[in-house]
């Protein structure tokens, strides 16, 4: 089946997310069965940083991770970055002070610049998966996170049909009801499609160079936080 169109153009994928930037907060919590900000928070609770830590928040859309670490850790220093620029003026309008438009596969940071990166739903976005680990690890010190929250494609194949079949249907409702379009939304489960499993992914940090990978998968699988150390 054909790679989403998207994925591989970076263009495409900036007037998406332009599209889109408006609803993206409602979107995430509707596709999320309104659980995605447990899910992060979770998620900030694991990578266990000190009180000053320093933050990368990687495909930052509106800033949901950088709002809760902010929240939970008000002396951190976080920076969001994201391949849209008009996700970024939401994310500015909501109190995100410093903020990069950048491509994950080539992040204007020096080596080990940080403590944690964070990636709500990022990572199948990103044309090279692989690619995109070395350098969120290069831009990561040793010792430090990575803590990433993804729909991911369900291991168990009758549960896979049953997941992508709702995902496209819910893509099909909330983008004819917010965009007069039904194709709006239709990419998500098109991404996870030519995804990994929670599973695969873990496998896939420890090959790259993580230790101490958590995994927690949600939904059956559609949905999975990892976290893990750079070592």
């Amino acid at each position: 089946m054909k790679i989403p169109s998207e994925r591989q153009d970076s263009r495409l994928m900036r007037e998406m997310f332009k599209t889109i930037a408006p609803r993206y907060d409602f979107v995430s919590r509707a596709f999320s069965y309104g659980m995605d900000q447990r899910w992060k928070l979770l998620g900030v609770e694991k990578a266990s940083l000190p009180a000053d830590a320093r933050v990368l928040d990687l495909a930052c859309g509106t800033g949901d991770f950088s709002q809760l670490m902010v929240q939970q850790l008000p002396r951190a220093h976080v920076i969001g970055v994201d391949l849209t620029e008009r996700m970024l003026q939401v994310a500015r309008k909501r109190g995100l002070t410093e903020t990069v438009c950048g491509d994950a596969a080539s992040l204007p940071f020096a080596d080990g610049s940080f403590d944690c990166v964070f990636i709500g739903y990022g990572l199948r976005n990103f044309p090279n998966l692989k690619a995109a680990l070395q350098e969120i690890k290069r831009v990561t010190r040793p010792g430090g996170m990575m803590v990433s929250l993804d729909f991911f494609l369900p291991g168990n194949r009758v549960l896979r049909r049953l997941f992508l079949a709702y995902m496209y249907a819910q893509g099909a409702f909330w983008g004819t009801l917010l965009h007069g379009n039904p194709l709006v939304y239709t990419y998500i489960p098109n991404s996870i499609r030519h995804f990994v499993s929670v599973a695969d992914f873990s496998t896939l940090l420890q090959h790259s160079g993580y230790v101490r990978v958590g995994e927690r998968g949600f939904v059956f699988g559609g949905i999975g936080l990892h976290w893990a150390v750079r070592s």
